[in-house]
């Protein structure tokens, strides 16, 4: 069994702050009498209720994951520390002051109703004050599950949409030169292969290291190159500390495939590709940069699948904390920056 010390730190002066509201409240209402008689027997009364729930309740299997008991034990839980709390607090208390609460006198003995019902008031409420809590947090933390599982689930079908497109675009060009040009087509089809083997590896994961990102991006624009010949110019910087960067699969694959298809290939003479990472502080910013013919709208645009799609996987996985934009760029030619936390 493991106990979060600090937490049970926090639970015991979260109790002593009630033991000493109720010493308070008691003083007020008899102020004739010593101020140190409620506060020490409201504090051991308290500090043995809380001790036996709080440490009893890890004695349950449900209470390791809901932070409570449930059913029978549930209810048998308060009931008994409240009693153990009224027993052995009120011994400690007699043993304190060197009396017995319990014994003939009038007086200690006209005190016993009022004492129980004290006793039982406070440990209800206390009791249900912490349960309240420990139940939110256990929902809390479920939710976080939850929207974890759903945004995994989303990234994956989105993974599922951008592969196909981008293999039948490949596999398009191929059919091409496998008539045009058989030799450049074999060197095509083992990039492709290479490629492909790549991908399958990274389909196992939601995130993998930005290095691997940039040397599937190699072997795309390999293939690339292949096609196109001279017309098609690249460079990857990917600055040595920042290789282990994780990041979404297949995040900057996208705007690569529009970068060459909206802005490179319609270029006569082509142009070239500038994919590049940087660190700001806590932030990843990663740059797609083509000299090609700029942004069209609807076709690589704003609005095009590639880009589409780059905005949903970085808004399900950090939501606001990512952001997508056009950065300056020469004309023609189009610049996208993403900016994502950096994580390691």
């Amino acid at each position: 069994m493991t106990i979060d010390w600090l937490t049970k730190l926090s639970h015991w002066l979260q109790t002593t702050a009630f033991c000493l509201a109720i010493s308070a409240i008691q003083f007020a209402v008899r102020p004739g009498r010593s101020y140190e008689l409620p506060l020490v027997y409201s504090l051991c009364i308290g500090t043995v209720t809380w001790a036996v729930i709080d440490f009893g309740r890890h004695a349950f299997a449900s209470a390791r994951e809901t932070g409570w008991p449930s059913g029978v034990a549930g209810a048998v839980l308060p009931v008994s520390g409240i009693v153990a709390g009224y027993l052995l607090g009120t011994l400690a208390g007699d043993i304190w002051f060197g009396w017995s609460s319990w014994s003939a006198n009038p007086d200690a003995r006209s005190q016993l109703p009022v004492s129980i019902t004290i006793t039982t008031i406070a440990g209800v409420v206390c009791t249900y004050y912490f349960y309240t809590r420990n139940k939110a947090r256990y929902l809390e933390t479920k939710m976080a599950e939850a929207r974890s599982h759903a945004s995994e689930a989303k990234l994956k079908l989105l993974e599922t949409q951008l592969e196909p497109h981008m293999l039948f675009n490949t596999l398009a060009n191929l059919r091409v030169l496998v008539g045009t040009d058989s030799a450049r087509a074999q060197t095509m089809l083992d990039h492709l292969v290479a490629y492909l083997r790549a991908t399958l590896s990274a389909s196992r994961t939601s995130n993998q290291p930005l290095q691997t990102e940039f040397d599937r991006l190699r072997d795309y624009l390999e293939l690339m190159t292949v096609r196109m010949g001279p017309r098609l110019h690249y460079r990857l910087e990917l600055p040595t500390e920042l290789a282990h960067a994780q990041i979404p699969t297949m995040l900057l694959q996208p705007l690569v495939e529009n970068a060459i298809k909206h802005g490179l290939e319609p270029k006569v003479e082509g142009g070239s590709i500038l994919v590049q990472a940087t660190r700001s502080g806590t932030e990843l910013q990663l740059d797609v940069i083509d000299t090609g013919v700029g942004m069209v709208h609807g076709k690589g645009g704003a609005d095009g699948f590639g880009l589409q799609h780059v905005r949903e996987r970085l808004t399900s996985a950090f939501g606001e904390r990512a952001q997508v934009e056009f950065v300056p760029q020469l004309r023609p030619g189009t610049g996208i920056r993403l900016s994502l936390p950096y994580m390691q």
